[in-house]
């Protein structure tokens, strides 16, 4: 029995590294973004903060996906790490609401290409019967680099001035660009970049095969906009100094249970999982909504980063399952406008019923749960989405 995947290549392991990094830098900043746009006077404009990431994010996802099926998934990669690198370097520059709400804006086109041309790169090199698998892997280092990045980043901001902060964000890209260049291409037939692969057709938007997982996942992340807009004031409201402590451990207890759903949606189908993620998702949020402790709020963190680590790698496999492979950047991108929506309008709903009151804490996180239960019920009629295979050895 081997011990280590048989597509856990050279390529692989440095693409799950400069995931690692890329994420790493733009979650960075986020902990400490509601305090400095209140410091600049924007505090009712904290709902903004993800959903103008989210939005760009979203728009830029049909020219990603059809750029990675047309000139390569790594010059898709490299325009993301490159926008986190040049916006990072332009936060503490635009120093005041309207320009801090611009950036917001422009630095969502870095998570518009950069997952969407690496979850094309992973599904191009792993054999159908190790998606989950592989996707799990892949995700837990970008959980690991969405971990690290807000507790490092408090960690700066409780010493150094929030410019620096910024600084060190821009140049952990750097570094995410540099592995990507050592990479092979696996896109076989590219087309040299022109001006009119920027014009979409209407059927170049959205890959209809994928819709269904898509819009599961929409309903899945309402609540991952809800807890990155609101939980750095509720951390502050419980007497939480680093406000980045429960980003970390949400994306810590991840990590593990990604490689199991990753392994289990394999063998015995997506559907399962998702379900019992979104089970979890209702769970987590209830328990956020009532934690009136440090500790109730991370072992809510802990739920919430569960749920997570269930349903991502499990919804990026079922999509690539159901997509054609000529089409397979536009079926991801799809997958992603569709996330960043939910987290997007998560975000939006929150800063609107919250509205800077902490007595309102408590119907924001109900909220996002009911959405979680919603996509649970949902699942409860959706077929089986593949036969279960038989335990692979590796």
């Amino acid at each position: 029995m081997k011990l280590i995947p048989s597509f856990f290549t050279l390529d692989f392991f440095l693409l799950c590294l400069s995931s690692f990094l890329f994420f790493s830098s733009f979650n960075m900043i986020i902990p400490e973004l509601p305090s400095y746009l209140s410091s600049m006077g924007g505090e009712d404009y904290k709902g903004l903060i993800i959903a103008l990431f989210t939005l760009s994010a979203g728009l830029s996802r049909p020219f990603s996906g059809k750029l990675a099926d047309k000139i390569g998934r790594i010059p898709v990669m490299m325009v993301g790490a490159s926008v986190c690198f040049v916006v990072g370097l332009m936060y503490p520059l635009l120093s005041f609401v309207g320009g801090f709400l611009f950036l917001r804006f422009a630095h969502g086109f870095s998570a518009g290409f950069t997952p969407t041309g690496a979850s094309a790169y992973v599904a191009d090199i792993v054999p159908f019967n190790k998606r989950g698998e592989a996707m799990g892997i892949q995700s837990l280092f970008g959980s690991m680099g969405m971990a690290a990045g807000p507790a490092i980043g408090g960690w700066i901001a409780s010493y150094w001035p929030i410019e620096t902060l910024f600084y060190c964000a821009a140049f952990t890209s750097i570094f995410s660009i540099l592995i990507l260049t050592r990479l092979k291409e696996t896109l076989k037939e590219k087309e040299p970049l022109s001006l009119g692969l920027f014009k979409l057709h209407r059927d170049e938007i959205i890959e209809k095969r994928v819709l269904v997982p898509s819009a599961i996942l929409f309903l899945s992340v309402f609540s991952f906009g809800v807890v990155l807009t609101i939980v750095p004031d509720f951390s502050t409201f419980l007497g939480i100094k680093n406000k980045g402590l429960f980003f970390a451990v949400f994306t810590l207890s991840s990590l593990g249970i990604r490689l199991l759903a990753g392994k289990t949606s394999d063998r015995y189908g997506r559907v399962p999982v998702l379900r019992a993620a979104n089970l979890t998702m209702v769970l987590a949020m209830i328990t956020i909504a009532f934690a009136d402790s440090k500790a109730m709020l991370l072992w809510s963190g802990v739920l919430f980063g569960s749920a997570v680590g269930m349903y991502s790698p499990t919804t990026a496999a079922w999509v690539v399952d159901l997509s054609l492979d000529k089409f397979r950047g536009r079926a991801i991108a799809t997958m992603y406008i569709f996330l960043e929506a939910g987290i997007g309008i998560g975000a939006i709903v929150s800063g609107w019923l919250y509205n800077n009151k902490p007595e309102n804490f408590k119907l924001v996180f109900l909220t996002s749960g009911s959405t979680a239960a919603l996509a649970f019920i949902l699942l409860l009629f959706v077929k089986m989405d593949r036969k279960p295979v038989h335990p692979i050895s590796i």
